[in-house]
């Protein structure tokens, strides 16, 4: 296997995979999917709320809002010590308290402990009027986005196929003359090959080539070479999410095998 990191941003990666199957890189998009934990708001407690929104809407919203999470120093409730109760170890506390007219951020989240603080402190909640106010305390915990929506840490992982972009050798005139029709610097010309400069610009070659009714040009895909992308919403760093998702799945790999052993 190559590993080769295309782009590498806080909330942001695109990763080149080279000499693997099509499963190993989709098990690894269902894994950041559905089994990589994150917290998340689980328990509200409204004490006073006076705003235009009910109760459970306001709920939701902070479900919804990314709250970092750094899985050295948290554990799932029904895995810690006080076998589920809620402690400093297993759920992260906030409380929220907020009077006169504004809007009420994600922001005004105050933890229990600074080293929790919302990083993403600009998602709005409520917007007060008057002398409304809103007044409450919730419990974030460890949970997966098989469990819950809420608990999914990363956005729209996908990937594709690298694509080989072959033409007639004899018909090398009428491709040097559709080159030269689309928009400079798109491909360049190779051999029998065309190579892109930019690999995430190849539906707008596609669409040329359709607009264009072109037949001498052909794109395949090879399926042991791969363009994977995913973006986080803020629990996580991009690194973060795939090493630890890695992680997950080389120990699915592990609990698979010794189960096949036990079969023998």
């Amino acid at each position: 296997m190559k590993v080769d990191i295309k782009e590498l941003k806080p909330k942001k990666a695109i990763i080149k995979i080279e000499e693997v199957k099509p499963y190993f890189v989709n098990a690894l998009r269902r894994i950041m999917i559905s089994e990589l934990p994150k917290l998340a708001v689980n328990d509200v407690v409204i004490y006073d709320n006076t705003s235009a929104l009910f109760d459970e809407i306001i709920a939701h919203r902070l479900g919804l809002v990314p709250i970092p999470t750094d899985l050295s120093l948290i554990s799932f409730r029904a895995e810690c010590v006080c076998k589920g109760k809620g402690c400093p170890n297993c759920t992260v506390r906030y409380t929220l308290s907020k009077e006169g007219e504004g809007a009420v951020y994600s922001g005004d989240l105050q933890p229990a402990e600074k080293s929790w603080a919302i990083t993403e402190d600009k998602i709005p909640i409520v917007k007060l009027y008057g002398d409304q106010r809103l007044i409450l305390e919730v419990e974030a915990v460890l949970g997966r986005g098989r469990d819950h929506a809420k608990w999914q840490a990363i956005q729209a992982p996908a990937y594709r196929m690298e694509q080989i972009i072959e033409f007639d050798k004899t018909k090398l005139n009428e491709v040097k003359e559709f080159v030269s029709k689309i928009p400079e610097n798109l491909v360049t010309i190779k051999g029998d090959k065309l190579i892109l400069k930019d690999e995430t610009k190849l539906p707008i070659l596609e669409s040329f080539i359709n607009k264009e009714h072109i037949d001498f040009i052909s794109i395949k895909r090879d399926p042991t070479k791969f363009l994977f992308h995913f973006e986080t919403d803020g629990s996580f760093s991009a690194k973060d999410a795939i090493v630890e998702s890695v992680n997950i799945l080389q120990k699915k790999y592990e609990e698979l095998g010794k189960l096949l052993k036990d079969l023998k």
